[in-house]
């Protein structure tokens, strides 16, 4: 038997390929996987040596493809079969009503017409031609009529289904072509450039450019690097599935195992279309994905077909744009804020724009790093956006108009508004202020200490602090100590009893334990679980005054970020002068109620993710603290547990990809904390 003739090969290769493509429909397309990270990966490495070992049977579509080919010399070029046109525009509400008017004139309809509407991605338009379920060709819109092929970079998406999914009652057809927008997440983006800052690289200006650029790179090992994602909108041929509608065929796509927009709004009306433009317009910087407005379709292929196009665009769709969220300005200064927790942030300071129906003068610049990427001088043109849509955000310099006048910015020495020296401890992005009694910081530390994992002094809210601050009453939080009756019963809103009050709270606030009390001087890096691990190695503050970063370096728990941050505070005079005061007032410590190592949690790392059914997430966080655990803001390879609520985000896809265990609210107490409470009954 010839090596082209063994059937068990083939056969285990073929096993492979179509389990491969279940598992990453399951896991890209429905987020529902059913096997581990790593026995996929098994699976994977397994395909790719049979496949190289025995070449005879590998086919263009199989799951080894998303790794990435031969660099190519340059693209080929394809004709569309269907042109792919593009569509009419129009710019708010008044716009879809007249495009409405439109097509009920043509199809002398009188009644109203139902449309499918869904959002407007910001990507790159694609074709996909499949033939017999598997994926032979994908090209680019280009300029509608011909497209550069991009066969082997989209190979490498794993949103892309390289074979259709079989089902029982759908038939697959011969040739499918089907349309759809490929992206780069937001967050995914940030990512992006952030590594691409760290390489020395350029950045990309917006997530469409990244993308663009990712699917035009002649090495697809390169693409397949790219956190590239797809959803599918339409097909070529509204013949080729026998469906009646938009909304249909994108049902039927979805059950081949294409990825679908679950935004998409299906046989609506009129009044439902621009409801859900507007809803929209309103949500779309909260999408974890970038949007310019939405498409609308006349729902039956039937009503399309009677519209028909012009020479450049269907009669029958029409696209409505968001008002534009980046705009181009000059920077006319550069000037240095400092936030409630001391860091020192660069704010450009702007020709004043609209961006997004907001006039904007300032924006961000985040920190001296990202000054220093983005080359940001003053007196430069560059491209701004809303963030968030509150923070504006400088995006990037426009080089090309630079005259030779422009001024490069650097970080001060010492802080602007109080004028003690600044530190940027080492791995560390921003510089800070760390002189606690800084302006500028006061009223951020006070809250902070005066909270509920602190000194939980009791009606001691965030207005009355404000007014407290803002009237020079108080200037640190060891003055909260020193407050009298007289003084607090003549601020608004505060008389005789609620002074009395509040001064009873202060009091009683006194004997705290000494990890509430390290915890509430609000030292960078410690966090309530952090300061129960610092108090267990001190009790007495005199000798945590002395230590060395050593030392602190030698306790388990703590890092070198933490050690260098404690030593920066405590070295400190202004500090160490605040901390004695509080003593002086008559602090006094009692014993902490845990044991170091008793705890049941100790050791384990937790995300949080979702909407908890019982518990707010920052109530689960001080239970899993309070338990000895720690609680982190993203997943990786050292996260324990990943505890998941409704509608739980990219985290639980995170988590899935590095074999995270991931629990409810429901197993995260009954595993780690009913258990525990019934072993100490017994």
């Amino acid at each position: 038997m010839t090596d082209s003739e063994n059937p068990e090969i083939e056969r285990r290769i073929e096993f492979l390929r179509k389990e491969l493509h279940a598992h990453n429909h399951r896991y890209f397309v429905l987020d529902d996987p059913m096997i581990s990270d790593a026995e996929y990966d098994r699976m994977m490495k397994e395909l790719i040596e049979l496949e190289e070992a025995w070449p005879q049977f590998s086919t263009p579509d199989s799951p080894s493809a998303r790794v990435g080919s031969s660099p190519l010399e340059k693209f080929d070029t394809i004709t569309h079969t269907v042109p792919m046109m593009s569509l009419d525009k129009g710019f708010n509400t008044n716009d879809l009503i007249s495009f409405d008017q439109r097509v009920r004139k043509l199809l002398g309809n009188e009644t109203e017409v139902l449309y499918t509407a869904e959002p407007k991605m910001d990507g790159v338009a694609v074709e996909l031609v499949y033939e017999n379920g598997g994926l032979t060709m994908a090209s680019t819109r280009g300029d509608g009529v011909t497209g550069e092929v991009i066969t082997a970079n989209v190979k490498t998406i794993q949103t892309v289904p390289l074979r259709l999914q079989e089902q029982n009652h759908l038939l697959i057809p011969d040739l499918l072509e089907v349309r759809g927008e490929i992206f780069i997440s937001k967050e995914n983006f940030a990512l992006l450039n952030k590594e691409r800052a760290n390489q020395g690289l350029s950045l990309f200006a917006n997530p469409r450019n990244a993308a663009a650029g990712s699917l035009r790179q002649l090495d697809s090992a390169i693409t397949a690097q790219r956190p590239l994602e797809i959803y599918i909108y339409n097909i070529s041929d509204p013949d080729v599935l026998g469906t009646d509608s938009q909304a249909e065929t994108l049902q039927t796509l979805k059950q081949l195992g294409f990825r679908i927009n679950p935004l998409i709004l299906s046989k609506a009306r009129l009044s439902e279309v621009i409801s859900y433009f507007r809803d929209l317009d309103a949500k779309r910087l909260e999408l974890p994905y970038e949007i310019d407005g939405m498409v609308v379709k006349v729902d039956g292929f039937s009503d399309q077909q009677l519209l028909g196009a012009t020479s450049r665009s269907p009669r029958w769709a029409i696209a409505i744009k968001f008002k534009a969220l980046q705009e181009r300005t000059r920077v006319v200064d550069i000037q240095v804020q400092v936030g409630r927790t001391g860091a020192l942030t660069p704010v450009a300071h702007l020709e004043p724009v609209n961006v997004a129906g907001v006039m904007v003068s300032r924006a961000t610049l985040h920190n001296e790093d990202e000054v220093k990427k983005k080359d940001v001088r003053i007196g430069d043109m560059v491209f701004v956006q809303r963030a968030g849509d509150v923070i504006p955000e400088v995006v990037k310099v426009i080089v090309s108009c630079r005259n030779g006048t422009e001024r490069p910015f650097s970080m001060p020495f010492v802080c602007p508004v109080c004028g003690a020296s600044v530190v940027r401890i080492k791995g560390e992005a921003a510089t800070r202020c760390i002189n606690i009694n800084c302006p500028a910081q006061i009223k951020g530390n006070i809250k902070h200490f005066a909270s509920k994992g602190a000194f939980d002094i009791e009606g001691l809210g965030d207005k009355l602090i404000d007014q407290l601050v803002d009237k020079n009453i108080i200037s640190s939080y060891a003055d909260l100590f020193f407050l009298t009756k007289d003084v607090l019963e003549n601020l608004e809103r505060m008389g005789s009893k609620s002074a009395e009050n509040i001064l009873l709270a202060i009091e009683n606030s006194k004997h705290i334990s000494f990890a509430r009390f390290l915890y509430a001087l609000g030292i960078r890096h410690v966090g309530e679980h952090i300061a129960r691990i610092f108090a267990e190695a001190f009790d007495d503050i005199e000798a945590i005054f002395v230590a060395t970063a050593e030392s602190f370096e030698l306790i388990d728990g703590i890092g070198p970020t933490v050690a260098a941050s404690i030593v920066d505070f405590f070295g400190q005079k202004k500090n160490r002068a605040t901390i004695r005061r509080l003593l002086e007032s008559g602090i006094t410590f009692k014993k902490d109620k845990t044991i170091k190592g008793d705890e049941p949690l100790t050791g384990m790392t937790f995300v949080l993710t979702g909407k908890l059914e019982t518990m707010t997430r920052p109530q689960a966080k001080k239970m899993i603290e309070g338990a000895g655990g720690r609680v982190v803001g993203s997943v990786s390879k050292k996260t324990d547990y990943l505890v998941a609520g409704e509608s739980p985000g990219s985290k639980l896809a995170q988590a899935r990809r590095l074999g995270v265990k991931v629990i409810s609210e429901a197993e995260l107490i009954s595993e780690f904390f009913m258990q525990n409470s019934g072993d100490k009954k017994k």
